[in-house]
């Protein structure tokens, strides 16, 4: 991640918040309530449609603003709503899949319906941590539901990029540091050929002992850079560098661009389907000189709402985004340039990976 972009980022916010009146400043943000909550951008970020599980999980999404003002009655009345929607639509929903899902989807949206009734007690309670607490367990099984819908792979991967690795779907994985674990969902409908390099990698124990080899305080928290000469990986038998392109895929079009800013595209506004919108967001670094010559390093996006608020970094567009930290925020707000990756394993989601095409 170039230093000159940081520094670029950093003067520009402060400008931002030095040069703008307060009352015209929120003019610049984002319209609405903008998401930087990693589980609900992944369930956004399926390739799927199911409008009546994405009107369940932007139904109780929408709660978060009757939650802060703490209007209960609110609460219930949403609540309420989302079981009879429940209710109506179970059974279409399930008979929407194949049979051989059909199982899954009955069980699963059945610990939806528990879930529903026991969030409408917690509004009920009056009981804020309760509500949280079953609104995300709930927003889960609606993920869970939505992802039983992905048939199969969404795009063709361009011919000139079949010698790489690419991940045909979701992985998880552990990141293990010397200050505790991170544990990271890497998004391969969406980012397959990067999310197949990092993958890769790790199933190589290329990340094992690395350290951090850049923080920037509030941005990001880089990794990735080899012992030695070389800047990235070196694959057995090959004498250079393995670039990955850069792959940004933004909202309506059917696959990732490549090698093309946002900028360069002349989509100025649009933010891509993966944004830089939470913290751990994890983001593959390229240098200034060539968008296509990221290789191993990849950086952890150290999301600030008040400096990089959602919409409003110049990252997105510039960079991949391919999978978003989901558990360990506590480690990664501890860990600096002085601390180091112990080891890298894939928890689930390796058989997406294919070593190349």
């Amino acid at each position: 991640m170039p230093s000159t972009l940081l520094s670029l980022l950093l003067s520009l916010t402060l400008a931002l918040g030095i040069l703008l009146p307060a009352e015209s400043a929120w003019a610049y943000l984002p319209p609405g309530n903008a998401i930087t909550d990693p589980a609900a951008l992944l369930r956004d970020a399926l390739p799927v449609q199911q409008p009546d599980l994405e009107d369940l999980q932007h139904r109780l999404e929408a709660t978060s603003e009757d939650l802060r003002a703490r209007r209960w009655s609110g609460l219930r009345s949403s609540c309420g709503r989302t079981q009879q929607q429940l209710a109506q639509h179970q059974e279409a929903i399930v008979a929407a899949l194949p049979q051989q899902r059909q199982g899954q989807a009955s069980d699963t949206l059945g610990q939806l319906k528990g879930q529903l009734e026991q969030l409408c007690t917690a509004a009920d309670q009056q009981d804020r941590d309760g509500f949280l607490s079953l609104r995300r367990q709930a927003l889960a099984s609606i993920g869970a539901s939505e992802a039983l819908f992905v048939e199969d792979f969404p795009f063709q991967i361009p011919e000139e990029f079949q010698a790489l690795p690419r991940l045909l779907g979701r992985a998880t994985v552990q990141l293990s540091t010397n200050k505790g674990d991170l544990t990271l969902v890497v998004d391969g409908y969406n980012a397959p050929l990067t999310a197949g390099a990092f993958v890769d990698l790790v199933q190589r124990g290329f990340y094992d002992g690395l350290g951090f080899n850049r923080a920037e305080d509030f941005y990001v928290l880089q990794t990735g850079d080899p012992k030695g000469p070389e800047t990235g990986f070196v694959a057995p038998g090959s004498k250079s560098v393995r670039p990955v392109p850069l792959e940004i895929r933004a909202p309506g079009i059917a696959a990732p661009y490549y090698n093309e800013t946002f900028e360069e595209l002349g989509l100025f506004k649009t933010t891509p389907v993966l944004p830089f919108a939470a913290k751990g967001t994890l983001g593959w670094a390229h240098s200034d000189a060539a968008l296509d010559d990221g290789s191993s390093q990849f950086f952890l996006f150290l999301f600030e709402p008040e400096l990089t608020p959602a919409g409003l970094n110049l990252i997105d567009g510039r960079y991949a985004a391919f999978g978003y930290v989901v558990d360990g925020f506590d480690v990664l707000g501890e860990l600096t340039v002085d601390d180091r990756i112990v080891s890298a394993k894939v928890l689930n989601g390796a058989e997406q990976l294919q070593p190349h095409g």
